[in-house]
């Protein structure tokens, strides 16, 4: 009988410990799609198609960003482009993803940067606007051209 409630009384601690554990994670929810496509205009700088990736922890997303629209002159180090993506946000309004972390970008290469980090609320429809890079001082504006593809993120 005793061997009996010390077995019961560790299950239900054990039970009680992973409950606890679920309950104090982080929530991790899913944004869909996770990829999407866009063409971005960007004046004397260029034109070109777009590929951004995004993912969700919370009410916390990042946005990762690469565009042949801008190419690098000359070798860019890594850190060293600071970033706006501007999205619009549920058809009415807008909200910007921010950030200074990209790779290193050779000369000749497209612009990478990201993650740019933004905030969201469940629900929340984006879809790429403009971008906003600045590299050793030069800022290049770019207008999306195109609907993104396959739709919004929705977070």
């Amino acid at each position: 009988m005793r061997h009996g409630r010390l077995a019961l009384c560790s299950a239900l601690g054990t039970a009680a410990l992973t409950l606890s554990a679920l309950a104090l994670s982080p929530t991790a929810t899913a944004v869909d799609p996770t990829t999407a496509t866009l063409d971005f205009e960007c004046g004397s700088f260029g034109s070109g198609a777009a590929t951004l990736k995004a993912t969700q922890n919370g009410t916390s997303a990042t946005i990762e960003l690469s565009t042949s629209a801008i190419t690098a002159p000359v070798n860019v180090g890594a850190g060293a482009v600071n970033s706006t993506l501007t999205l619009t946000k549920n058809g009415t309004g807008t909200t910007t993803f921010t950030g200074n972390a990209n790779p290193a970008i050779p000369a000749g290469s497209a612009i990478s940067t990201g993650p740019l980090k933004g905030t969201v609320a469940s629900g929340d429809r984006l879809s790429a606007k403009s971008l906003k890079v600045v590299v050793f001082g030069i800022t290049v504006t770019c207008n999306a051209t195109s609907a993104q593809k396959p739709g919004p993120f929705v977070f």
